[in-house]
């Protein structure tokens, strides 16, 4: 009895879960009637992503889910009572979750092996005071540091989603899933990172998967009991069939690896920690800045002194003044390095610099908005910052601890 009640609860559960997160776009009216009339919610009610999945649309489809599953266990109960068992229906449904949870571990973990999900700390990373770091940026810095780190949490994210696939592995599969994205989940929470309802949910459909199979984990690493082997419920029961399913799986992992493997490889080489760096790539700190012929002494309540010019992507550069102001630039040069285009996006200018530049030395001297500037910048040594040069060492004498 208890068991088909939780197994129509975890259908019920899950399964609305999945439902809405294909097709909260469609019903993105009735979720924001239940929000606004129902619980009286204030918040951003439109269901275009934004890269978090704990906005306000999610908590109310996290609601209805809970809702649908409490009356639809009871209806479903009653109105089907006299059913024996459910075998068929487990056995399917089990199938989907495996599907489901193994495509986002396996997604998941490529984006780690990769490291597309967390780069290294870029240059204005390296320049932020850490009191500044929201908990969401401390965590990706953490994270981005270590390739090593991304390499192996990136690899028992895929195992765990590869056990996941054939049967006979599915238990471990879940286990290590289940460890796994614990971890993840309380990283998000503890971090402020919004991906937490996703991430519960990844563990407690592992945590469903593994529970079929749980009598016989605990009578072994538990209990000191003896078990036997489980005989398996097929539905179909035709050789053929299971011929071509396996074949299947083997075709459509196959193709997604290397799909999946294809996309980081050139990702990581275009987008991520080993692109091509910029000319004049680093990071810049101005040592003399005239401004309509008056040199601005490096006040730190001067607003409009730089400080520093930071050099990390090609087309931008991100001016940071004496007040710790941002300005995000496009950062054009022509062909000869010599002819600076330096502009915000709203209001384009051409070629409005001279730059001469060496290794460690850059003067411009140009017009910006209106004002005469001149400039003089020296690179700093980004060979002296600990957190990117420390590197591994099997001795240390001391904690290395700055």
């Amino acid at each position: 009895m208890q068991a088909k009640v939780l197994l129509k609860a975890a259908i019920l559960f899950f399964g609305s879960f999945i439902l809405f997160m294909f097709s909260s776009s469609l019903l993105e009216p009735f979720l924001t009637w239940v929000g606004q009339d129902i619980l009286q919610l204030d918040g951003d009610f439109t269901a275009v992503s934004t890269g978090s999945g704990d906005r306000t649309m999610n908590y109310i489809t996290l609601f209805l889910q809970v809702v649908l599953t409490v009356i639809g266990v009871l209806l479903w109960s009653y109105l089907d009572r006299k059913r024996p068992s459910y075998n068929q229906l487990q056995y399917w449904f089990t199938v989907i979750l495996r599907i489901f949870v193994a495509f986002f571990m396996l997604a998941y973990g490529m984006a780690k092996v990769y490291k597309l999900q967390f780069p290294a700390p870029s240059l204005m990373r390296l320049m932020q005071p850490i009191g500044e770091m929201s908990p969401m940026g401390l965590a990706w810095t953490f994270m981005g540091h270590s390739e090593g780190y991304n390499l192996f949490t990136g690899f028992m994210e895929v195992l765990g989603g590869l056990l996941l696939i054939p049967r006979r592995t599915q238990t471990l599969g879940a286990f290590i899933t289940m460890g796994v994205m614990t971890h993840v989940a309380m990283m998000n929470f503890f971090f402020d990172i919004p991906v937490k309802i996703f991430a519960v949910h990844l563990v407690l459909m592992a945590g469903f998967i593994f529970l079929i199979d749980l009598r016989r984990f605990s009578n072994y690493f538990i209990f000191n009991k003896p078990t036997s082997a489980i005989s398996y419920y097929r539905p179909i029961i035709d050789p053929t069939y299971h011929k071509i399913i396996w074949w299947l799986k083997v075709s459509v992992l196959i193709i997604y690896l290397g799909f999946a493997s294809f996309q980081g490889y050139h990702a990581e080489r275009n987008l991520r920690d080993k692109r091509p760096k910029p000319e004049l790539y680093g990071i810049w700190e101005t040592k003399v800045f005239v401004k309509n012929n008056d040199t601005l002494p490096p006040l730190v309540t001067d607003s409009l002194r730089w400080r520093y010019l930071i050099r990390d992507r090609e087309g931008f550069a991100v001016i940071k003044t004496m007040t710790a102001d941002l300005k995000w630039m496009n950062f054009d040069l022509d062909s000869t390095s010599t002819q600076l285009s330096l502009y915000r996006e709203d209001y384009k200018q051409d070629n409005n610099f001279t730059l001469i530049a060496t290794d460690s030395t850059m003067t411009m001297e140009g017009v910006l908005y209106g004002d005469s500037l001149y400039i003089k910048l020296e690179s700093l040594d980004l060979k002296r910052m600990r957190l990117t040069n420390r590197g591994f060492h099997w001795v240390n004498e001391h904690p290395y601890n700055y």
